[in-house]
């Protein structure tokens, strides 16, 4: 046996987008008919673009389903069917992600805690990443922003070659923050 069904198997390969109607799929009691060459052929009754693409061994494909009255389209489905994945595949291949990495620092940070952050920062921005830099306030810290603000002015300085400022410093609650994007 099985493991039991999940409601998330239900969701599993399912498309967002409305399924394709084709030939004895398409309700509408007439169409606009378009050829295999891609010409119109005018208004027709189903039945009669049904047999048409019969007649030269395609299919009926429902291309836009929400003209009135409906257009269909004479073609080879499974080549369509092909088109379209290649496409899809294509936009998926050339979208990028953005990935926001953060670094946390203290107002009091010693040098050496501060050069082994800054290469954690270079190296974010390098691979192309975002790094959304915050400095964190404690007790009485809070009042002195300035050297938080001096922290991260220096630290985008520092690495000026790789990445520069999204968003300037600001104060949110008890951290300050600051966005900083690499230089494409």
């Amino acid at each position: 046996m099985g493991r039991p069904f999940s409601p998330r198997d239900r969701d599993r390969g399912r498309s967002t987008e409305p399924p394709i109607r084709i030939n004895d799929g398409i309700t509408a009691s007439e169409v606009r008919l378009i050829d295999e060459k891609g010409e119109q052929a005018g208004i027709k009754p189903l039945r009669v673009a049904q047999e048409y693409a019969a007649e030269h061994n395609l299919d009926l494909v429902e291309v836009a389903p929400q003209a009135s009255p409906p257009v269909c389209r004479v073609m080879n489905f499974s080549k369509y069917r092909y088109e379209l994945e290649l496409k899809a595949k294509q936009a998926r291949k050339h979208q990028s992600t953005i990935i926001i990495k953060e670094i946390k620092f203290r107002p009091k940070i010693d040098g050496h805690d501060y050069e082994t952050k800054k290469g954690h920062v270079l190296r974010f921005l390098q691979h192309k990443d975002k790094v959304k830099v915050t400095i964190m306030f404690r007790g009485r810290e809070l009042v002195h922003p300035e050297r938080g603000e001096h922290i991260l002015l220096r630290l985008a300085e520092d690495v000026k070659e790789f990445g520069v400022i999204e968003s300037r410093p600001n104060l949110d609650g008890r951290n300050m923050i600051m966005m900083m994007a690499p230089i494409k």
